[in-house]
């Protein structure tokens, strides 16, 4: 208490409305609309209508109904999501907590927070984004935001629903949701299978995704909530982007056909809730297996098979006869254990509430790179053996104090995070390999506040520390197993803004938001398809502005009108510190780092790109919705998704290179359409709906070279609850 560690996002919690549907309440993290309303910072919530009525193919579409987001496509189908929050770069969501009922679902959070494993949205309840102070609480990842994934809640009967969809690229889905119960207790099964092709040729997708939630009342005010997850995806697909020269042949193609990823991923997690009136104690312990092989014959345009480097192969026309293949094998094992208390917190004639709590956390990294002799082949030349393993250790406490006019909510988090790193193979000096260990410990702050002017109208502020740890392989070195100069990321975020709530039928959030970085880690050479490696880049700065609008207007002739915006202008998101990036023969960006080796300097030309945008962080970005609905079921939306010019690159330059890396992405304009309508029979729905009305070919991503968005996609399908 003397570090004031405590409260929760909200004031004394009031009553949870009763719903007659649901028994059991979604995990959430925000709480019930009373209680966001005094959240000291922004945050949003999809709820399962908003989800069902735009019939959304995919994450990507979905988060892109949220201010601030910007999800960059790269398979088409949404499987791999690119995640980028007020300005971060994107790349596999790296800078954005991911959770599922309160529970982190990437890779590794601590050591590799990559979202190569993504759920599906379709069995999700609804989806909240917290982007304030009040994420600290969630942590490690504590810079662009949080997103929550709520999965459905037990029903107050026995019952489920069915949906089955089905269209153009093969897209077909079955989805099964069946729940029994027995008063208090019960069993809810969700089982789905999807498939699809995806934005370019040589590129399919085949999902099975089953869970399994248990619920066991226990006496004086307890309860167990068990869950398991089983996840299989099989997808035709390549790492690598196309050159500018294979675009301008055909934009859809994908020559390295016998590509293949493979993920299974298996994971639990039991929590044991106690409460007392408004006090509550969640325990909750979680675990996840998950294995990813990745067999590709490029990882980027600018590696295409060629004579010099594998004298076997003798370039892109013997892909099936002489050239092999590399195989990219992991493992990742994550396992831990997290109690949370809420009570109330008197404090003389002010009343809030407390949140505290910690996490014990562990996690290991199994990589292996093996290069097969064919195209086929899945096995061969051990090229890279490494363990990885990350401990933290976390404690986090929030408070929130105040009156039914103002709150004051103070919180602190505690990261103590242990990095080890083993290489197996042998190196200069030592045939046995390398390892290294580090360590470091962060603290957290953060404080908010809010004022309320009247019923419906809140204002909000709040500051906190932005901290994101690095990955294991960018701090040691695998050839010595030193610690590498790669510092924590680390930012400081302030908000301000306000909310309206009209009713039922009306929502209004405004933010104005900046973000100074005094190290921001980004990707050291992004036009060069160096991705995976690291720089320290030092301070960047973010500012601008949200707004995200929803509500109904007047019925007019029999319909009620219906909008929605979301809508992010960000004038700012640059470079301020010293950063410079090495320009090779070609002009592309193939160093990035603050300073070259000498001999390097004589051979590139060093050019300063301090004062230049942020690579993939447009400039204004929104989704617009429009549509009517009638009392017979009966519902149309029209929907338009906006994307400014984006740069590939640190340089800012539109001028390309021959592996299509640099450069700029024009602004896009893409349009949505749905419609849905509940016939005259009992619990049935029937859809239609079209992404990318008019067939554009646009690019979304250079990163390891030139990507195409997914081209027009009509659904058709059939939901009933019973």
């Amino acid at each position: 208490m003397l570090l004031l560690p405590a409260s929760t996002l909200h004031p004394q919690r009031p009553p949870q409305p009763k719903d007659s549907s649901t028994r059991l309440p979604e995990v959430s993290i925000l709480g019930t609309a009373e209680q966001r309303k005094w959240i000291p910072g922004a945050v949003h919530f999809l709820d399962a209508s908003a989800l069902a009525r735009s019939r959304v193919l995919s994450t990507n579409e979905a988060l892109r109904k949220v201010s601030g987001i910007v999800v960059r496509d790269e398979e088409g189908l949404g499987l791999r999501p690119n995640i980028g929050i007020r300005g971060l770069n994107p790349t596999r969501s790296t800078k954005t907590l991911l959770l599922e009922d309160g529970v982190p679902i990437t890779l590794a959070p601590y050591g590799d927070n990559a979202a190569y494993y993504h759920p599906p949205v379709t069995r999700m309840a609804g989806i909240e984004v917290v982007k304030g102070a009040g994420q600290i609480l969630y942590g490690p990842q504590t810079v662009g935001g949080v997103i929550n994934y709520i999965t459905p809640g037990l029903p107050s009967r026995s019952g489920g629903s069915a949906r089955v969809a089905g269209g153009s690229n093969d897209f077909a889905n079955a989805q099964v949701r069946t729940a029994s119960v027995n008063g208090a207790s019960g069993v809810l099964l969700d089982v789905g299978r999807w498939r699809g092709i995806g934005a370019r040729r040589n590129t399919r997708s085949d999902v099975t995704d089953a869970s399994l939630k248990l619920v066991l009342p226990l006496r004086g005010q307890q309860r167990v909530i068990a869950k398991a997850n089983a996840y299989r995806e099989g997808s035709q697909v390549t790492y690598s982007g196309l050159t500018e020269r294979e675009w301008s042949v055909d934009p859809r193609q994908n020559p390295f056909r016998n590509d293949r990823f493979d993920i299974t991923r298996v994971a639990g997690s039991v929590a044991h809730e106690w409460s007392a009136g408004p006090r509550k104690l969640v325990t909750t312990a979680y675990a996840h297996d998950i294995s990813r092989d990745w067999w590709r014959q490029s990882s980027n345009s600018a590696q295409r098979p060629n004579t010099a480097s594998n004298p076997a192969c003798g370039g892109m026309a013997n892909l099936e006869t002489g050239c092999g293949n590399e195989g990219r094998l992991r493992r990742y094992q994550v396992v831990g254990v997290e109690p949370r208390l809420t009570q109330p917190l008197l404090l003389g004639s002010l009343a809030g509430s407390l949140d505290v709590g910690a996490r014990l956390h562990r996690e290991k990294q199994m990589r292996r790179q093996e290069n097969g002799p064919t195209f086929d082949a899945r096995s061969g030349t051990l090229l890279e053996d490494n363990l990885r393993e990350t401990a933290a250790v976390a404690t986090f406490a929030q408070a929130r104090v105040g009156t039914d006019r103002w709150s004051v909510t103070p919180g602190l988090r505690v990261e103590h995070i242990v990095l080890t790193r083993r290489n197996f193979l042998p190196v200069a000096g030592s045939p046995a390999g390398v390892g290294g260990r580090t360590a470091l410990t962060e603290l957290i702050p953060g404080l908010g506040a809010t004022l309320a002017a009247n019923n419906a109208l809140h204002f909000f502020a709040g500051v906190h520390r932005g901290f994101a740890p690095p990955r294991n392989e960018d701090v040691i070195s695998n050839s010595t197993g030193g610690v590498v100069d790669l510092a924590a990321e680390r930012s400081w975020n302030t908000e301000l803004g306000a909310r309206w709530r009209g009713g039922p039928q009306w929502t209004v959030d405004a933010t104005l938001f900046q973000m100074d970085f005094s190290n921001q880690i980004i990707p050291a050479s992004v036009a060069g398809g160096t991705g995976a490696t690291l720089t320290s880049a030092g301070r960047t700065h973010h500012r601008g502005v949200e707004l995200d609008l929803r509500g109904e207007l007047p019925a007019s002739l029999g319909l009620v009108p219906f909008v929605s915006l979301a809508a992010t202008w960000l004038p700012t998101a640059r470079y301020v510190g010293p950063r410079y990036v090495y320009l090779g023969a070609d002009g592309g960006d193939v160093v990035g780092k603050v300073y070259a080796e000498p001999s390097m300097r004589a051979a590139r030309t060093r050019v300063s790109v301090t004062g230049n945008r942020l690579p993939y962080a447009p400039e204004a970005f929104l989704t617009a919705s429009l549509g009517v609905r009638r009392g017979d079921g009966f519902d149309l939306a029209v929907e338009a998704v906006h994307q400014g010019e984006q740069f590939a690159d640190p340089t800012n330059r539109r001028v390309t290179v021959p592996d299509g890396q640099q450069g700029s992405i024009p602004a896009t304009t893409l349009w949505n359409a749905t419609l849905n309508w509940r016939p005259p029979l009992p619990g049935f729905t029937l859809f239609a709906s079209v992404k990318n009305v008019a067939d554009a070919l646009v690019i979304v991503d250079r990163t390891r070279g030139l990507l195409p968005g997914m081209g027009r996609v009509v659904l058709l399908g059939a939901e009933r609850r019973f």
